[in-house]
């Protein structure tokens, strides 16, 4: 498991805190990158269970970010951060590794 590849931000880490203490589920949050969006790849949340063998994992203030793999060459190196603004609330990645992304931040390109 590789710890250093990926950073959730403390808002990040409260928010997934209140929704999964909501939901009686694990406080662990599953970023996943797939095929599709308007930049061809696009990033998939969720709350999970539990971490896979493979997954890569990082904590912050109790709350774990898991990714696969797969997506971890997408992703690696990446800021999870959740931020409010006048236009709604979402979870955003600051992706160094994209070349171009969308208006709304949900898909990028390699």
């Amino acid at each position: 498991m590789d710890t250093t590849a990926l950073t959730l931000s403390p808002s990040a880490a409260a928010r997934v805190a209140a929704i999964a203490a909501k939901q009686g589920k694990p406080a662990i949050l599953r970023l996943a990158v797939e095929g599709g969006g308007c930049s061809g790849f696009q990033y998939r949340f969720g709350l999970t269970d539990a971490a896979d063998a493979d997954d890569s994992v990082t904590q912050t203030d109790g709350v774990s970010l898991v990714v696969d793999s797969v997506s971890l060459d997408l992703v690696s190196g990446c800021v999870v951060d959740y931020v409010e603004s006048l236009g709604g609330a979402a979870f955003r990645v600051e992706n160094p590794n994209a070349s171009a992304g969308c208006g709304c931040g949900s898909s990028f390109a390699i």
